[in-house]
């Protein structure tokens, strides 16, 4: 066992061999963007949790989901979210009408001008009484 320093892990080491491909400006450009990532994800973490802690302290009603971080979009257009209701109550005239029972297609339904014809008196009470 050497008394040197660590060994890198195998994720570090592959990051290390893409980026050893790349330009000097590239790597420092791709390396900076990584940490600005990081410090802005920490800094919108810290923030939310700042908001949430004010509203908590000064009684506001705080959403259940928003505690979290997992609010929704329409939680934050205020008065401009859309009302309650199904998607086609915004449609009008061109919501669909409310289905009809349908019947059961028969094979011949899908023939088309291929389906046997009908005749007059041939039907399953014509054949009956022979």
């Amino acid at each position: 066992m050497s008394a040197g320093l660590p060994q890198a892990s195998v994720k570090s080491q592959i990051f290390e061999s893409l980026l050893g491909f790349l330009p000097d400006w590239v790597q420092i450009t791709v390396l900076a963007l990584i940490v600005l990532a990081v410090l802005a994800s920490w800094g919108v973490k810290i923030k939310r949790k700042i908001a949430y802690r004010r509203a908590v302290r000064t009684g506001q009603p705080v959403h259940a989901a928003a505690q979290y971080g997992q609010g929704s979009g329409a939680d934050h257009l205020g008065e401009y979210a859309p009302q309650q209701g199904s998607g086609a109550d915004h449609l009008g005239a061109y919501a669909p009408q409310q289905a009809q029972p349908a019947q059961q297609p028969s094979g011949a339904d899908f023939l088309g001008a291929y389906a046997p014809q009908q005749r007059q008196g041939d039907g399953p009470s014509a054949n009956a009484s022979a």
